[in-house]
């Protein structure tokens, strides 16, 4: 069907919106006053059979052949979202999601639209997302308001389901969410078999709440101190909860799919209250709350969220008694290295004072990670936001916008440059509200979750970067439910590498001008960007992924001569290499992580630098084009002996994004831009030992230690549509590892 051909943009005449029914294609077109018998020429043509002056028809016959009839458009025919969701109740009051067209003046199809919505009692809210063609509104009003004015169905391109936001489930009694729940638990499968656990540790939570209970049990509610109760009487644990299991119940709420969850919960209270624990290390608690929960359950697959963290920023970076405790715990120091843990730990909030919010986001710069959070070894998680739905009767508007840096979030700009990339991702946090005095934190920019007291209500609204990090626990036992015999380096090495930076977070770094400040300066503020999912778990078609685990010995020691540096791996990469040649100059990237977990070394006279802290450091590198392999192991035998002398300088390929700045901490991001032709040539990747404290620390002896690692390495031609999934499957059987000494 010619449905173009219904527009005609000299008369004013505009196709609105295009729907399939059926069989059917129902069209709505927006004709001008007037403008009807643009329409009837069409027609009369068609009757006519009228010819242009080259003999050719113009009677528009596929468009007229194809109509079935024409009827003044009724609010159904706008009704553009999901038909099942289109409102039976012709009274009853909802939220609804309006597209605008434009026409010749934007502001002035909204002002009628405005106007004319009042005149019938229909809530407008002041808040719009502007399109080239369209202008994006939320409206709370009923179908019979809408109806009864053709008029107002005339401004109108499209109508949908507005999403509830968290206010919408906060405001229900609890009867109301009782039944909310009730219906959300039938739509509800849990998978049969080993389980992977997310462990909280935070004030407890409540095993009894009608969405936790299916997946933990009281006999899994544990405390590190024996004259507690399992009680949750804070609420932030079972918030937190409930964020691991379901995510933000907002979504999980208004969906009508089946929902499957793959993984289980278990809690160790650490603290009953702010400031509680007092004159006890926290890293020792910490490691009270991780002993308990292995002592009961010693085989569990497990990740352990905490989402709590000092009041403040001082350490800048480095090491503290808790920081260095979780990066023991994370490599297991204390057991030789046999049982590795994964954390997901949040980075810490922004100040307590919402007036300081409005030197967002300059004052989040500011506001330094929280202890214990610059940890090498733990997933530190941040926040950004898609949170900029305001329902509350308030003036407010969303301070940050969608897709940006949550105004929660804190960074590590005012780091040393030596210190940890932190936080490494960032997941949803929430928003705030800001008006010309102040900011204020609302329930409909937050996330929805479950609330400690069920006798009172079962969800409350939660937000910041503890909301993040339970998100984050989730995110992993997903890969875990997956994937449960890759090792804890490797699902954080997942996670970071599926994570990208949204557009809106480009805007945050305007002063920087070249890609690679602009990459610098990200990294410091949201990290590598919001995870993937779909990205971690499968490698579509045009992006592969290669994971490598793998183990190295980084340092030996030679009679009667100091430790010295011992292996070096070189992976050989089953490049595609033909279909990258025939692709020739067409773009491509390659993403490189590497994760790996290091001994803390506390003690060290200056935990701030960068070999007396970490027991080992490792390094990438990729052959590049022209260069034989002799001559690429040349080249890391010279950037290795550099890293010794503490004269490592740019490694001279300027195609990555970040070069050597990603060599901080424990686990290194970097992405490969340019050609095909020229990524055909770089066919190995060499993993290489920098300093620590094996080496440096003779007096220790465990310069003959080995050190786990995990590789992932993925190409992307997203530019073309290749199949280069299917060439490399029939070369990864050969992959080569060759260990060299150095």
């Amino acid at each position: 069907m010619a449905i173009e051909s219904l527009a005609d943009a000299r008369k004013g005449i505009e196709l609105l919106n295009v729907k399939r029914v059926g069989e059917q294609i129902i069209a709505t077109v927006f004709i001008p006053e007037g403008k009807l018998t643009a329409f009837e020429t069409k027609i009369r043509d068609y009757i006519a059979h009228k010819k242009n002056k080259k003999g050719g028809a113009i009677d528009n016959q596929k468009l007229i052949d194809a109509i079935k009839s024409f009827k003044v458009a009724a609010l159904e025919a706008l009704w553009s979202d999901d038909e099942s969701l289109f409102p039976q109740s012709n009274t009853e009051k909802i939220w609804w999601e309006v597209w605008l067209p434009v026409f010749d003046d934007r502001q002035a199809v909204i002002h009628d639209f405005t106007l004319i919505a009042a005149g019938l009692g229909i809530e407008v809210t002041s808040h719009q997302l502007n399109f080239p063609e369209r202008t994006i509104i939320h409206v709370h009003g009923c179908k019979q308001q809408f109806s009864t004015s053709t008029l107002l169905l005339s401004l109108i391109s499209e109508l949908r389901l507005a999403k509830e936001t968290a206010d919408f489930f906060d405001d229900l009694d609890v009867t109301e969410q009782r039944e909310w729940s009730n219906e959300l638990l039938s739509r509800l499968n849990i998978s049969d078999g080993e389980l992977p656990y997310v462990c909280i540790l935070d004030t407890g939570v409540n095993p009894e709440h009608p969405l936790l209970s299916p997946f933990t049990t009281i006999e899994d509610q544990l405390v590190v101190e024996p004259t507690w109760t399992v009680s949750d009487d804070n609420g932030h644990g079972t918030e937190m909860a409930g964020l691991a299991i379901w995510g933000d119940l907002t979504e999980a709420l208004q969906s009508s799919d089946p929902i499957n969850i793959n993984h289980r919960l278990e809690s160790v209270k650490v603290l009953r209250h702010s400031g509680d624990n007092k004159g006890k290390p926290l890293g020792l608690i910490t490691t009270d709350g991780v002993s308990e929960a292995e002592i009961k359950n010693p085989t569990r697959n497990r990740i352990f969220s905490m989402s709590l963290a000092s009041k403040d920023g001082r350490d800048k970076g480095r090491p503290s008694s808790w920081s260095s405790a979780l990066d023991g715990l994370a490599a297991d120091d204390l057991d030789d290295n046999l049982n590795p843990r994964l954390f997901t730990v949040c980075a810490g909030n922004t100040g307590s004072f919402l007036t300081d919010l409005m030197e967002y986001p300059h004052y989040n710069e500011s506001q330094d990670i929280h202890d214990p959070a610059q940890s090498w070894n733990v997933l530190t998680v941040g926040a950004y936001t898609n949170k900029i739905k305001i329902t509350e009767a308030t003036s407010y508007t969303p301070l940050a916008k969608a897709g940006s840096l949550s105004p929660h979030s804190s960074t590590s700009v005012l780091w040393d440059n030596n210190m940890p990339i932190k936080p490494e991702v960032v997941f949803e946090g929430g928003n705030v509200g800001v008006d010309q005095y102040s900011c204020c934190g609302l329930p409909s920019l937050g996330l929805l979750t479950t609330n400690a007291d069920v006798s009172q209500r079962l969800f409350s609204s939660t937000e910041a970067t503890s909301a993040a990090t339970a998100l984050a626990a989730r995110f992993n036992a997903q890969l875990y439910s997956q994937y449960p015999d890759y090792w804890p380096e490797t699902i954080r090495a997942l996670t970071v590498h599926s994570a990208s930076w949204t557009d809106e977070m480009f805007n945050l770094v305007t002063t920087e001008k070249t890609v690679k400040q602009k990459a610098k300066r990200l990294v410091r503020l949201v990290g590598y960007g919001v995870p993937s999912l779909n990205k971690a778990l499968w490698s579509a078609n045009n992006s592969l992924s290669l994971i490598v685990q793998d183990t190295i010995q980084p340092y030996e020691k030679k009679q009667g001569k100091s430790p010295s540096t011992k292996d070096m791996h070189i992976h050989d990469l089953p490049w595609p290499t033909d279909i990258l040649l025939q692709l020739g100059d067409v773009n491509v990237e390659m993403t490189v992580t590497l994760s790996y977990f290091i001994e803390p070394n506390p003690s060290s006279r200056n935990v701030s630098g960068k070999y007396s802290y970490p027991s080992h450091q490792l390094r990438f590198d990729v052959k590049r084009p022209y260069e034989s392999i002799k001559e690429f192991k040349a080249r890391l035998n010279i950037n290795a002996r550099a890293e010794e002398q503490g004269t490592a300088r740019s490694n001279g390929d300027s195609n990555w994004q970040l070069g050597n700045y990603r060599n901080k901490g424990s686990i290194h991001k970097d992405v490969w831009k340019g050609s095909a032709a020229e990524l055909a040539e770089r066919g190995q990747i060499a993993i290489y030992p920098a300093m620590g404290w094996w080496r440096t620390r003779t007096k220790l002896q465990q310069w003959d230690k080995q050190a786990r690692y995990a590789l992932i390495i993925s190409i992307s031609a997203p530019e073309v549509d290749v199949d280069i999934y299917t060439e490399v499957l029939a070369k990864i059987d050969t992959e080569i590892t060759t260990i060299v000494s150095i």
